[in-house]
């Protein structure tokens, strides 16, 4: 297997250390308390040895002094729990704003990742960055604030206390460290790769689970249970494989670190014994050692783990930074022009545009549109009707040539006032969870009720929505709940005729209504197009035979174009069309 990337894992943690730095107060503090809880700790064996020390024999017991230090063991002990409490208290604060921050700035950067980013990654698998490796690494953090900080001040500080006693039996001990450094080297080396691939094929799975349960009734309606499950099984049994190499190179921490701890144990006991029968150490004082060795050996075993959860955190932290560092959509110009009083006169020339390099789509298009025209765009799937849709809102750049609004080349001028600009139906509805007002309101917020009744009527959604349970103000869920396809793609019509915008975009706008609706909504569009520039993909060639131009494309270029009649009387590509789907053509 690959070995890890050291210098990527390095950037990582130099990433992450750059967000803890501004909680660099409340570190500072945990670090000071860690080192308080840890003098505690260590001066409790002192006094556990002094107590020894002061009960020589029968009837040679100093019951004042030994009342004193038993004293001063409850009130170290005491002070010990007290801190560990609050040590955990910063902790929990350290790592959950720095999660919370980590969180926060990965949706920002999802709010303004170019849309071709969004496409083409499962949103599962970006999901599962921000919502589980953020838990993840949240976990690592956590873990390594409080036994990291901890275990390295009390190997630090049993050391010193070791060498204030007795120098030769420090040497023992620290001759056997190097065995417990080398157990935690050979688990870090191999456990990084181990969780990175158990975190990466955990956002597959996400991703695959989301857009079958978003799919489900699409899956049933093909029979296609039965190879989504085996896709399932694969992914499940890589994550199996994975987090089964990645468990056991952890779970070898404890019995390995705990080996290394016995041997260090029996090094202190043998030494001191032997030392204890020259007179070189008092009883009380190997037991000190005895103690020490224990609480020497202790953080070696919980960094260990340490080192595991942290290799698990890394992992996550990598995958999470990855989507920050992503570069964002094209940043607009400092003196951007902000679109005003729109006219509506869009233009397009000479544009190409492809979605891969390799494979072209687009290519040398010029189009003008003056204001008030309703463009109607048609032509077989993926000849580009779409992606023209996506050009003029500049969900994606042209690669070449110039789209310009009232003369302004949509480049030089802000995303906000260009889409603003526009109002826009897609095929596709998409509706937040919250009220139907809510809904109808998203483009204007402050519209009164009389004006968000007013779209309901004119788009023929007035008459269902009042016979829902609360009307207007009934709670629909994200993906409309029982809402119809077409009643939710009326809310959106209606979400539109609400704005009044000077350019609008119809994608199909009537594809999931009734005949007897759509005859209806299209007298509404009628009106709402009146004085608007407006573009129109169709289809349903009957839709758009008011359409002052009507634009065929066929692999990315405009083949055709004029009025219907015009187009019929031609016998080309759009008669084509309009034929196959009329046995009686117009």
């Amino acid at each position: 297997m690959k070995r890890s990337n050291d210098p990527a894992r390095r950037e990582t943690l130099k990433k992450v250390l750059r967000r803890i730095s501004h909680r660099m107060v409340w570190v500072i503090l945990s670090l000071l308390m860690a080192a308080a809880v840890v003098a505690l700790t260590l001066y409790v064996p002192v006094l556990t040895g002094r107590a020894i020390d002061s009960i020589a024999g029968k009837g040679e017991v100093d019951f004042a002094a030994l009342f004193s230090i038993l004293l001063r063991i409850g009130i170290a002990v005491g002070l010990t729990a007290l801190l560990q409490w609050l040590m955990g208290a910063i902790n929990n604060r350290i790592t959950f704003l720095t999660v919370r921050d980590l969180r926060e700035e990965a949706f920002r950067k999802i709010e303004r990742l170019p849309l071709k980013y969004i496409d083409s990654h499962a949103y599962g698998e970006t999901v599962s960055r921000v919502i589980a490796d953020v838990d993840q690494f949240a976990e690592g953090l956590l873990i390594g604030f409080t036994q990291l900080f901890t275990g390295v001040i009390t190997i630090l500080g049993t050391i010193g206390f070791m060498l204030f006693v007795n120098p030769v039996i420090t040497l023992v001990v620290v001759l056997i460290t190097p065995v417990s450094l080398f157990v935690a080297a050979f688990i870090a080396k191999h456990t990084y790769d181990m969780f990175r691939l158990q975190s990466e094929t955990r956002g597959e799975q996400t991703a695959l689970i989301e857009e079958m349960i978003t799919g489900q009734g699409i899956v049933q309606a093909f029979g296609r249970e039965r190879r989504c499950l085996d896709a399932f099984d694969a992914v499940n049994e890589r994550l199996r494989k994975y987090s089964l190499r990645a468990i056991f190179f952890s779970s070898i921490t404890n019995p390995s670190t705990r080996f290394v701890n016995s041997l260090v144990y029996a090094g202190v006991g043998i030494t001191g014994a032997l030392i204890a029968v020259s007179g070189g150490i008092s009883v009380g004082q190997l037991t000190m050692f005895l103690s020490y060795a224990n609480q020497y050996t202790k953080p070696f075993n919980e960094i260990s783990g340490v080192v595991t959860e942290l290799q698990n955190a890394l992992a996550c932290a990598a995958r999470i930074f990855d989507l920050i560092e992503q570069t964002p959509e094209v940043p607009e110009a400092e003196n951007a022009a902000v679109l005003k009083n729109v006219r509506g006169d869009v233009s397009l020339n000479d544009v190409c545009f492809s979605y891969e390099p390799d494979r072209k789509l687009i290519e040398h298009l010029t189009l003008h549109a003056a204001p008030g025209q309703r463009i109607a765009i048609v032509g077989p799937t993926g000849c580009g009707k779409t992606t023209i849709i996506n050009l003029l809102m500049r969900f994606y750049d042209a690669d070449s040539g110039t789209i310009a609004v009232d003369g302004v080349p949509i480049k030089k001028a802000t995303r906000k006032s260009l889409r603003g600009g526009y109002g826009m139906v897609l095929q596709e509805t998409w509706l937040k969870s919250g009220t139907i007002r809510e809904n109808i309101a998203m483009g204007r917020p402050d519209a009164t009720e009389e004006e968000i009744v007013a779209a309901a009527k004119a788009c023929h959604a007035h008459g269902f929505i009042k016979r829902l349970p609360n009307g207007y103000d009934t709670v629909i869920k994200e993906d409309g709940g029982t809402l119809s396809q077409g009643q939710k793609q009326l809310l959106c019509i209606a979400r539109v005729m609400l704005c009044h915008p000077p350019m609008l975009i119809l994608d199909e706008a009537t594809s999931s209504i009734d005949t007897r609706t759509e005859l209806r909504v299209q007298e509404a569009f009628a009106r709402l197009m009146e004085g608007r520039t407006s573009f129109i993909v169709a289809h349903r060639l009957s839709t758009i035979r008011s359409a002052d131009c009507i634009l065929v494309m066929r692999d990315g270029r405009i083949i055709e174009q004029g009025k219907h009649q015009e187009l019929l009387e031609k016998g080309g590509f759009y008669a084509e069309l309009y034929n196959s789907q009329y046995a009686n053509p117009a």
